[in-house]
């Protein structure tokens, strides 16, 4: 063999060699992705009417659906999350934006968080009254400030600065909820906040959750939903959780970081850690929590007769379910 001959093939060899290494990270990114999404933890009857019971299993089919396009082509878990949270806070079968439920004063009081896992980075807003979407407000605080929770007048005055929608509070008000507020005068059982945990094909994991907070709740009270590690947390080392029902609870047992930290530190799977968290931890009938881990495993546990929630992934699973 001339020199020639062998420095082409040399050649030949690190072209080839170079070229699938530019290709490689493009396969690589066409990986798995999952979406889970909850509207609530708490007592939704089973002899509801069938109109009724419809209309939540199409919204959160609507809901799943953006998530999963998202995804789908490629998009990011953050827009996912949010878009997803944003369709649950317009619609006011939800205790989440409009729909939300009301403070003793006859008010409406708005939080919500969300989480990348990819550094960690968050945002949320606590007691906001004129946001029409809070998730979208908790993302702007995460991304354009160096602060993580703003709450109260000071949140609203950052949405109008920001340049968010904003709306007169009475438009978060709806018949239904301001009947069940005028005819008990006490707390509902827990459920109807909203929450969505994604994993996207880059494999970067995302939380958030948005509520309305608990019917005839005191004025400025803050339930688990804007407070990270309590109501939402992500860290693509492990996993990303949103959680609904007695804030109060999620937050004593800090529970969307408990679970991660028993697959950081403990070697739990997914699976273990929700079970051991939700049953073991938390008392019965609590709430919910939906959460998916680095591998897209997906868990939907909870200890309340029903939790509206749904999953769709990349293997074709896309269902929606309200009791166990």
């Amino acid at each position: 063999m001339n020199k020639n001959k062998f420095f082409s093939i040399i050649i030949l060899f690190f072209v080839c060699f170079i070229t699938f290494q530019i290709t490689l990270p493009a396969q690589q990114n066409e990986g798995k992705y999952v979406i889970v999404l909850h509207g609530g933890a708490g007592g939704f009857p089973k002899d509801a009417t069938d109109s009724l019971k419809n209309a939540y299993l199409n919204s959160l089919s609507e809901a799943l659906s953006i998530g999963k396009n998202i995804l789908e082509n490629g998009g990011s878990s953050l827009d996912a999350v949010e878009k997803v949270i944003n369709y649950l806070e317009d619609n006011p079968l939800f205790n989440a934006g409009k729909g939300g439920v009301f403070t003793s004063e006859g008010k409406h009081e708005l939080d919500a968080s969300i989480m990348f896992g990819k550094d960690l980075s968050t945002g949320a807003v606590a007691g906001v009254t004129i946001i029409k979407n809070p998730i979208s407000l908790a993302r702007l605080v995460m991304e354009k400030t160096d602060h993580v929770l703003f709450a109260g007048k000071g949140a609203d005055e950052l949405g109008l600065k920001l340049g968010v929608p904003v709306v007169h509070n009475s438009y978060f008000h709806t018949e239904d909820q301001y009947y069940n507020w005028l005819r008990s005068n006490l707390p509902k059982q827990p459920g109807e906040t909203v929450g969505c945990v994604a994993l996207d094909k880059q494999g970067n994991i995302a939380a958030g959750t948005s509520t309305g907070g608990r019917q005839n709740k005191m004025p400025g009270r803050v339930g688990d939903s804007p407070l990270i590690n309590a109501g939402t947390y992500a860290d693509n080392k492990t996993c990303g959780v949103s959680a609904t029902g007695i804030g109060e609870l999620f937050i004593r047992y800090t529970v969307a970081y408990r679970i991660s930290a028993l697959m950081e530190f403990k070697g739990y799977s997914l699976k273990q850690a929700c079970e051991e968290v939700m049953y073991k931890v938390l008392p019965e009938g609590a709430g919910g929590i939906i959460a998916v881990d680095k591998d897209g495993n997906y868990e939907m546990v909870f200890t309340t007769p029903a939790m509206f929630r749904a999953v769709a992934n990349s293997n074709g699973i896309f269902k929606t379910e309200i009791w166990k």
